[in-house]
């Protein structure tokens, strides 16, 4: 039995949350989707997503966030950097550490993928004022620092798996 209790909400809490959660299937699987269009798997896809949000970052601090060990990064490394996604680089600061940098963006087929969602996309915001715009960017940036949050929750080691 679980020891977490439901707070109370409103019908259109509960519809809202339930919008969200069909967004994020969506996305996932829009994801899925590309990463096989594209030839690879998704749990090769993902790092390159997080690569494409983060920027150049360590192999470590990929290890982080994806949770994926750091011999599987390594090997990860190895395949995308084989297919021109990713190229190694020194970390000025520590010789000993290497920064992974994306570089899949700048292929044709990549941008080609994307192309009609980010058209897609500019269309729907296009539809709003700029003040409804920024209204909704701040949600979308909590509403992502929330998920964040409950990865991190659900990852840690003394987690019981209850709300933050």
């Amino acid at each position: 039995m679980s020891s977490q209790k439901q707070v109370q909400t409103s019908d259109l809490q509960e519809h809202f949350v339930s919008l969200m959660r069909g967004l994020g299937t969506r996305t996932v699987l829009y994801q899925q989707n590309v990463s096989t269009s594209l030839g690879l798997s998704n749990n090769d896809y993902i790092p390159v997503d997080v690569l494409r949000e983060k920027g150049p970052i360590t192999a470590g601090e990929l290890s982080k966030i994806t949770g994926l060990t750091t011999g599987s990064i390594t090997k990860l490394i190895d395949r995308l950097e084989k297919i021109g996604y990713v190229r190694r680089q020194n970390d000025p600061k520590d010789r000993r550490k290497v920064i992974i940098v994306p570089q899949y963006e700048q292929k044709e087929e990549v941008s080609n993928t994307y192309i009609p969602l980010h058209n897609a996309m500019v269309a729907l915001a296009s539809s709003y004022t700029d003040e409804e715009l920024t209204f909704i960017s701040n949600f979308l940036e909590k509403a992502s620092t929330v998920i964040e949050n409950q990865i991190h929750h659900i990852n840690s080691p003394s987690s019981d798996n209850s709300s933050t």
